[in-house]
């Protein structure tokens, strides 16, 4: 026992062990329910595999910044199977990492594929594409994590991975269709959480940051305008709370809403960021974002979300309180190209 505890930083073994045993036990759990097949167990086996891939998503970027195991072996670890369950694993914990730190130093979204061009070069995936997001359909994001299984085959820097994506791709194909064929509605289910945990990583996303979009992963010797400016960091970054009334609410996302706490100390512990949200802000965050003019915003911008790039130099408070943020796609820190 004292070995397990000694594992954790921050005495984090309670809340770490609780948030890993959530995610067990709501995504198989979840699939259980998905198979029994009734009224009531087929719309919570949805919510319950959607929720569980979400926080698994969250405990892997927590991974990705060390701030669950003392040791980056451990975290590792935990980050590839989190990644798993994601279903993301197509591409690297080890990508997913890279990517997400020059985030975090170049003050910037840098990227490989520029899908809005690979897009609007292919008119008919253009409108199909729009079409399915008008439907509420994250087409954008399944687009992306597509890539995650095309991008060993596409890129040079990635062609070592060929062998290890056909593998996954191979048994993961394989169980999905077993799935279809014995139990047709667990696998409509599960596609249907899986749009559910793609949007909700995209809301969560989209409105976080007001960054410019940089296609330079793959020239790490780039240095992007604002690379290490703290000042246009903090500018630049905003805390999307659920609910500042019920604090509780926010770790639905883990508290990953606290995201100019996390941005000031990314190795903090996600159970630590609230209380430290205080600290700096004393209750008066001024990047906090209105949670409704969010939702405002993903609704009623959720096609011209599909080529935008930038929110613009409209701050986004304000565009965001009145509804009128755009937002950006394909932010996601699962897809690491």
């Amino acid at each position: 026992m004292q070995f397990y505890k000694n594992i954790w930083r921050d005495e984090g073994m309670l809340p770490n062990t609780l948030a890993i045993g959530y995610v067990l036990l709501t995504y198989f759990g979840g699939w259980a329910l998905l198979f029994v097949r009734t009224w009531w167990s087929l719309p919570l086996g949805v919510l319950a595999v959607a929720h569980g891939m979400t926080i698994a998503a969250y405990l892997l970027h927590d991974c990705g910044h060390n701030a669950l195991c003392k040791k980056v072996e451990h975290n590792t670890v935990i980050g590839r199977w989190m990644n798993v369950i994601t279903g993301s694993h197509y591409g690297t914990y080890e990508d997913m990492r890279y990517k997400h730190m020059r985030h975090h130093v170049d003050n910037c979204e840098p990227v490989a594929f520029d899908y809005r061009t690979f897009i609007t070069k292919r008119p008919l995936l253009h409108k199909i594409i729009r079409g399915l997001e008008w439907c509420y359909i994250p087409a954008v994001e399944l687009l992306m994590h597509t890539m995650l299984i095309a991008a060993p085959f596409m890129y040079e820097s990635k062609k070592a991975q060929r062998g290890r994506v056909l593998r996954i791709t191979l048994l993961r194909f394989s169980l999905f269709a077993l799935v279809v064929w014995f139990a047709p509605w667990a696998a409509l289910g599960y596609a249907v959480a899986y749009c559910l945990f793609l949007t909700f990583l995209r809301f969560m996303d989209s409105f976080q940051h007001n960054y410019e979009i940089f296609y330079t992963l793959d020239t790490p010797d780039a240095k992007p305008p604002y690379k290490g400016v703290r000042e246009y960091e903090e500018a630049n970054t905003y805390s999307n709370l659920i609910s500042s009334r019920w604090p509780w609410l926010n770790l639905l996302a883990l508290n990953f809403s606290y995201h100019n706490a996390h941005h000031t100390k990314p190795n903090m512990a996600w159970f630590r960021l609230p209380a430290f949200h205080q600290q700096i802000y004393a209750g008066q965050c001024p990047q906090q974002l209105s949670v409704w003019g969010q939702v405002k915003s993903f609704h009623r911008h959720r096609v011209a979300r599909v080529l935008a790039e930038e929110y613009g130099t409209a701050d986004v408070r304000d565009t965001v309180r009145d509804g009128k943020a755009v937002g950006v796609n394909a932010l996601s820190f699962l897809t690491a190209f």
